[in-house]
């Protein structure tokens, strides 16, 4: 069946699309969720600036506020990467709001369905990503069909500047911060690459990749690439400095080629001596727990512990559409 959106939200409650402008007040509600899931305020504004610039999402028709009188108590955002059947979005919401939260997932839900149906594809294949605590009724979520299937973790580690000193690198390795288009360039093709066979791998190109990371904010002095003499550049590290209570891994992609030659420690401790260098006291990154590269336990091993979990949680949505040319050539990256 297609999902059907209601027409009119719960009594007292209002929604609308969210704008640029509204960065700072999603930021707070944020803030208020890590609160209530982490112990503390983690979520900085320049991400959330970020996300409402997401170049597959159209904030007028893929974008929600809901509020309670002038009072923010919830948020969603869709973006559809994929061009198929996948479709990603994010859902917060403030403890205690059942039926309004509720209320947004039906407004998610169909949209979702319709934009895969405008791909052509016969169904929507929904993800979410929730704290394994989150403040949404978990029960309320699974009786609309929803299912957990991944779970990630998210390491952290102190950092001391008398003890995370920059490493000597290993033989014929060197690294350099990505300044030049050709090496923004070239980290991006590293960590396509190194990345391709991971689950819920959406494959972009440089100019949405330069999109998902706000390229005209990033601080490109922490991003490297690693280069291997024989094999040329091999890996790439990127960083950012954002988020209030810690430094923050975003991404370190070695290409099979070059795995077992000690660059996933080198560029892990790169970050931690640079960080530490600048006076950062903690830092942290996220992981897949099924992931078959053995990085979990390269993390474990340099100090790193669980500081909290996220669910990956999926939806299958009919769309009432005959999928196509279109749909089947662009279904869902790596059978996901």
């Amino acid at each position: 069946m297609t999902a059907t959106a209601p027409r009119t939200p719960p009594p007292g409650l209002t929604v609308r699309p969210a704008t640029p402008d509204d960065a700072a007040a999603v930021c707070a509600l944020l803030n208020e969720i890590d609160v209530w899931e982490i112990g503390r305020a983690d979520t900085d504004l320049t991400e959330v600036q970020a996300e409402l610039k997401h170049p597959e999402a159209d904030l007028e028709n893929d974008s929600w506020l809901l509020f309670d009188g002038g009072r923010l108590i919830a948020y969603g955002l869709l973006w559809d990467d994929s061009g198929g059947e996948r479709i990603d979005m994010d859902h917060y919401t403030l403890p205690g709001r059942l039926p309004g939260a509720l209320y947004l997932y039906d407004l998610m839900e169909a949209r979702a369905a319709e934009r895969a149906a405008a791909n052509g594809a016969s169904r929507a294949v929904v993800h979410l990503h929730l704290n394994a605590a989150p403040t949404m009724d978990l029960h309320a979520l699974r009786a609309r069909g929803w299912r957990t299937v991944r779970r990630y973790h998210v390491l952290h580690r102190p950092l001391s500047a008398a003890t995370d000193r920059l490493p000597a690198p290993p033989p014929g390795v060197t690294l350099r911060s990505c300044r030049t288009e050709p090496d923004r360039r070239s980290a991006h093709a590293l960590l396509q690459e190194s990345f391709a066979d991971h689950f819920g791998f959406q494959p972009r190109t440089y100019e949405q990749w330069l999109g998902d990371i706000d390229a005209e904010h990033a601080d490109w002095s922490l991003v490297w690439i690693a280069h291997l003499r024989g094999l040329g550049d091999v890996a790439a590290l990127r960083t950012h400095n954002a988020r209030p209570s810690m430094a923050w891994i975003s991404s370190l992609g070695v290409l099979p080629k070059a795995r077992g030659n000690g660059l996933g420690s080198h560029l892990l401790r790169h970050a931690f001596g640079h960080y530490a260098a600048l006076g950062r006291h903690r830092i942290g990154l996220g992981v897949d727990t099924d992931n078959s590269s053995g990085a979990p336990a390269l993390y474990e091993r340099h100090g790193m512990t669980l500081d909290f979990a996220v669910d990956a949680w999926e939806l299958i949505r009919d769309t009432g559409t005959r999928a196509g040319n279109r749909g089947q050539a662009h279904g869902v990256v790596n059978g996901q």
